[in-house]
């Protein structure tokens, strides 16, 4: 049987307004070590900010970034997936969009994140993602 989204996402993910300030969402990340967060207006789910669109959408532009919000940061094209999709079709999706992170969507709210760290650990346990993402093997 396939496995699904659901089994390996992480659920209840951190979520923050669209207004909030990208520096107050860099300490949330750092003091609660994450690598992305869901943007969420009204429940619904509005953009995922992750650690580097911080650094190359806001912190590379240089100037006073204090005034500067998370909705700022967001990419502009938004993938998800369900919980019920098949893990296959989120490493698919991950792979052709080049994403890190996914949204899992159910009736229209967030509910979880999955992460490609989940499924290359799910899948390949002697294989891992050092914290930037690159290759690591473990043997």
């Amino acid at each position: 049987m396939a496995q699904r989204v659901r089994d390996v996402m992480t659920a209840n993910p951190r979520a923050v307004g669209p207004n909030t300030p990208a520096h107050q969402v860099a300490t949330i990340m750092r003091d609660e070590s994450l690598k992305a967060v869901m943007v969420t207006d009204d429940g619904r789910l509005r953009g995922l900010v992750t650690d580097r669109d911080l650094t190359v959408r806001i912190l590379a532009d240089g100037g006073d970034v204090s005034a500067r919000t998370v909705a700022e940061a967001c990419g502009a094209e938004l993938a998800s997936v369900a919980p019920e999709d098949d893990v296959d079709r989120a490493l698919m999706l991950m792979h052709a969009k080049e994403l890190r992170h996914l949204p899992v969507i159910d009736n229209g709210q967030p509910v979880g994140i999955i992460a490609l760290r989940d499924l290359t650990a799910e899948r390949a346990p002697d294989f891992a993602l050092d914290s930037y993402g690159a290759a690591d093997s473990l043997a």
